[in-house]
């Protein structure tokens, strides 16, 4: 008569267990869990054991509750995230665009993430080595790693063509036998104040006159691209005159930077119409930006690094700062001037509204799947704990009913409390 008296507690034991359990998942007051017919219900049986399923909503203030949609954007380019092996052969790789917060974000790279062997950056060099763990290799391509060693802030089509030979020569490998794999980084920044900051920068004094701009094979003519000052620079130019040259490099420079120039003949302006040419470098741009690894942009400095870190798995020492109070930000512009400044830079316009959509939807599908990576980890934990418990009760049933009570209640006194903490 004991025996059977202990053959029947162990189930009901079981039952409690499972009573108390629900009412910690889903207490009386909360309507966020429910039975369902389906595999998504509350209670799933595997292996003829119960797992518990415990759907929460999750809220984020920083997330954008509605972007609105233009562009058609899949899955896999809301995705990104890479294998970027540091110990083998792979190589992050910069695009430096002018006045786009990337001599910051270039500093951030060498000297703030968290590496198994950190960039040596020797006080009064401009220059870090960042060697992989263990060798006497570069993983990193930039201006503040390896210098300007494909031409002064190259753009895609010279880095594209440039880059592999560089590094396969810096690091004495043989292009036919070295298979690497190069992700290419980049930031953007608001077309008109982008425009303004370089204006600011030529004003005083800079030229990027060593700039190479190689395209198949050569750098363009001085027919094909003319400097719009006489002299050493172009120091105090006002914004009209700024404005007024029609080869300056600083309209619609990120669509030229990300283009495949070759597509339109370089810096031809003759190979094909002006329409024409400005659809084809929209669409590459658009493509190359896409498909990199990784881009940010200077308006959001800390989604900024958190897409980074979540792309190439790599930490941040410090938290990114977002700073407003620009040299841009202080010229005060006519609704005109402004007009015309978008007009110049219609190409920037369309591209980094693409770019901005592309990176927010990006941030919200990041943080929505790293919501669901917590989720799980949770619920997997608390399906281990509840395991732990059951297998404890078959145990304790064999042997000792008083002991089975016990763990009963101290399993009803941790569920509450961690309830309470829920609710707290």
């Amino acid at each position: 008569m004991e025996k059977f008296n202990r053959l029947i507690f162990i189930p009901v034991a079981a039952v409690l267990f499972l009573m108390i359990g629900y009412q910690y998942v889903c207490p009386a007051d909360s309507n966020t869990c429910y039975f369902r017919s389906d595999d998504k219900g509350l209670f799933q049986r595997y292996s003829s054991s119960f797992e518990f399923v415990y759907t929460e909503p999750e809220a984020d203030e920083d997330l954008p509750s509605r972007i609105r949609s233009k562009f058609n954007l899949t899955k896999p380019d809301l995705d990104r995230h890479v294998d970027f092996n540091i110990r083998g052969d792979d190589v992050m790789v910069f695009l430096h665009i002018q006045k786009t917060g990337g001599t910051t974000f270039g500093r951030h790279l060498v000297k703030n993430i968290q590496l198994e062997q950190p960039c040596d950056c020797m006080s009064g060099q401009r220059k870090c080595t960042c060697h992989r763990p263990g060798k006497a290799e570069s993983w990193l391509f930039s201006r503040f790693s390896t210098g300007w060693s494909c031409g002064l802030h190259a753009d895609w089509t010279e880095l594209t063509s440039c880059v592999p030979v560089v590094m396969n020569k810096r690091d004495k490998k043989s292009s036919q036998r070295s298979k690497r794999n190069f992700y290419y980084i980049t930031m953007l920044r608001d077309p008109v104040s982008r425009y303004l900051s370089e204006w600011k920068h030529v004003q005083r004094g800079a030229t990027w006159k060593t700039a190479l701009h190689m395209c198949d094979g050569r750098p363009p003519t001085q027919d094909e691209l003319p400097a719009c000052y006489s002299g050493e620079d172009w120091t105090g130019v006002p914004l009209a005159d700024f404005m007024s040259c029609p080869s300056n490099l600083a309209n619609n420079r990120q669509v030229r930077m990300l283009a495949d120039l070759s597509l339109v003949g370089c810096y031809n302006m003759s190979f094909m119409s002006e329409l024409e040419r400005g659809r084809l470098l929209l669409a590459s741009a658009k493509a190359n930006l896409r498909n990199m690894a990784f881009y940010g942009l200077t308006e959001f400095q800390r989604k900024t690094q958190y897409l980074f870190e979540r792309t190439f798995g790599l930490h941040f020492i410090r938290a990114f700062t977002q700073i407003n109070s620009t040299r841009a930000a202080s010229v005060e512009l006519t609704e005109k001037v402004r007009w015309r400044i978008e007009v110049l830079n219609a190409l920037d316009m369309e591209l980094y509204e693409y770019a901005k959509e592309l990176f927010l939807r990006r941030y919200q599908y990041s943080r929505q799947k790293q919501h669901q990576e917590a989720r799980l980890r949770r619920r997997q934990e608390r399906q281990q704990m509840h395991r732990t418990y059951l297998t404890e009760l078959w145990r304790l049933g064999e042997e000792d009913e008083k002991e089975v009570v016990k763990v009963l209640e101290d399993v009803a006194t941790t569920e509450d409390y961690s309830s309470q903490v829920v609710l707290w």
